[in-house]
């Protein structure tokens, strides 16, 4: 898509805040008009922003925060989703990727690699017990291991729970950290953006650490992290 406006803003209804491009409704890829309610202004604002500093060329990365609210309406919100099942279906794969979270698989050797699990990963994984009353399970073994299904369950339940937003920030979370738990952790707010960007990629920093970055390539990995696990937490902030 190439640039057609010259300014994005809110403009302001009965029923909350709508994005416009000049004086265009944003719609998402189904045609919903994205609107907020009027507790979402600074979330309303900072979307207009993402599409007022976008340059000729659109780039479908430098809308990272569109990209989550327009996932949430189309496809997460029963009463505007075309296929309504597709909430249930998402719920399933995020549950069932507890039993291949990234930070449930530890390592014994090298320390200094031990010493990032322990420093990034051990947190969240104490925080998530003793947040839901569960227990998570980890390895050291090459074999896969799986979650108990009492702790599914918790998981479940809590997932359920969330709003079309939240649970379209929780799937971009999770399926860009490869962690169920890191993603949680985001859109809890138990750590910040900066804590779960480390603790997602904390086998690239015991590579850095030994072998140097590689330009273009981690430092492009790291911002882009930073950038999708921030979105997340940018659309719960009100929460």
């Amino acid at each position: 898509m190439t640039r057609f406006w010259k300014k994005a803003s809110i403009k302001e209804d009965t029923d909350g805040y709508r994005v416009v491009l000049d004086h265009r409704n944003l719609r998402t890829p189904d045609k919903h008009v994205v609107q907020f309610p009027k507790h979402q202004r600074e979330l309303a604002l900072l979307t207009a922003a993402e599409w007022d500093i976008q340059t000729r060329n659109l780039k479908a990365h430098s809308l990272p925060l569109t990209s989550i609210i327009a996932r949430a309406i189309d496809a997460l919100d029963p009463k505007q989703a075309q296929d309504p099942s597709i909430r249930a279906g998402v719920i399933d794969k995020l549950v069932n990727y507890s039993d291949t979270d990234a930070i449930c698989y530890h390592e014994e050797l090298p320390e200094s690699l031990v010493a990032l699990q322990d420093t990034y990963w051990k947190p969240i994984i104490a925080w998530a017990e003793k947040e839901y009353d569960v227990k998570i399970n980890t390895t050291t073994d090459i074999f896969a291991t799986s979650q108990p299904q009492e702790t599914k369950d918790t998981f479940r339940k809590v997932v359920e729970q969330m709003d079309p937003l939240e649970l379209s920030a929780f799937e971009k979370a999770v399926m860009t950290s490869k962690s169920f738990l890191i993603g949680l952790a985001v859109v809890k707010k138990a750590f910040s953006v900066e804590d779960c960007a480390q603790a997602a990629q904390v086998e690239m920093t015991y590579q850095m650490n030994i072998w140097g970055e590689v330009e273009d390539s981690h430092d492009v990995e790291r911002e882009f992290m930073r950038q999708t696990l921030g979105s997340a937490a940018i659309c719960v902030m009100d929460k």
